[in-house]
């Protein structure tokens, strides 16, 4: 498949994990809900003063956009977005201290709508010449990254900075996504063999595969417990941590840390086989979504010792 050229070389290296046991640490799970008659809560992001950002379902079954600062939600609305639940309805994945959220919908249109939101304004985020574009994260600069899709129906990485979108490719990938970025500018990228629906597809034909990208030099996330399927990187802070998810050997989801170089798995307690690892400040606070035995996606916020 064709592929945008960024004119760079890639160098890939490897995060090298070491034998020796890490030292432990300790997550304080908290559930994060909407509000009482939320039916699903999915967070995405935090920022440094705890502010979440992501989406939750109401009783009637529509998907919002949130906000949610303590126990204070905003609900945010876009007339542009199709009024639907899951994949594809409004949702925000990155928010920065200023308190604005990067997210995406699936337009009014059937194509995917990228957009920043703060203080009730929509600013629309689109690649040049995309058929669609996602904007999943953002730093304290108001640099913005995600994905576009071209006119194959293939999948790049972006970065918005400084009014300029330049694309983000793996040498070698059939589809590639940008989720997010810090303050200095490190990107987190993921590859996977296929996209469809809004989202790149892990599977044991085209597993996902993680990089933390620094300039021009791309290095490889790869959490050892990862199975066939692979692992998805998310957020990085501005300490040199990040987080994602990764499949184990049964395909399951689970969340991960990587700090001071070791790989720490992170897990729902109330989770049945699932939790993803989504979000992640400087104060190692992370949010992220687990899926309990009744069903339905909760919300959840952890602390760090």
């Amino acid at each position: 498949m064709k592929r945008f050229s960024l004119g760079l070389v890639l160098v890939l290296t490897f995060v090298a994990v070491g034998i020796a046991a890490a030292p432990p640490l300790t997550f304080t799970f908290s559930d994060v809900k909407a509000n009482k008659t939320a039916i699903e809560t999915d967070s995405y992001a935090v920022n440094n003063a705890g502010i979440i950002a992501g989406d939750y379902v109401d009783a009637k079954g529509v998907q919002h956009g949130m906000v949610l600062a303590g126990g204070k939600l905003t609900t945010i609305n876009n007339a542009k977005c199709q009024a639907i639940t899951g994949t594809g309805g409004i949702s925000f994945y990155g928010i920065n201290k200023s308190g604005t959220a990067a997210g995406w919908c699936t337009g009014t249109t059937g194509t995917l709508l990228g957009f920043t939101w703060a203080k009730g304004k929509f600013t629309t985020i689109k690649f040049p010449n995309s058929t669609g574009t996602e904007a999943t994260g953002i730093n304290d600069n108001g640099e913005v990254v995600g994905l576009f899709v071209d006119s194959k129906g293939n999948s790049h990485g972006f970065l918005l900075a400084n009014k300029k979108y330049t694309p983000i490719n793996v040498k070698g990938a059939t589809d590639t996504a940008a989720w997010g970025i810090n303050n200095a500018g490190d990107i987190t990228v993921y590859t996977a063999s296929s996209f469809s629906s809004g989202s790149l597809s892990c599977s044991t034909t085209g597993p996902c595969t993680s990089f933390l990208r620094k300039g021009a030099k791309l290095t490889k996330i790869s959490p050892p417990k990862a199975g066939a399927i692979g692992a998805v990187v998310h957020t990085p802070n501005n300490k040199g941590d990040l987080d994602g998810t990764y499949f184990d050997t049964n395909g399951a989801p689970v969340g991960f840390l990587l700090h001071g170089g070791k790989y720490f798995d992170v897990k729902d307690p109330k989770a049945s086989n699932s939790t993803r690892n989504d979000g992640l400040n400087d104060n190692l606070e992370m949010v992220g979504r687990y899926t309990p035995s009744t069903g339905g996606n909760l919300g959840y916020k952890t602390t760090t010792k």
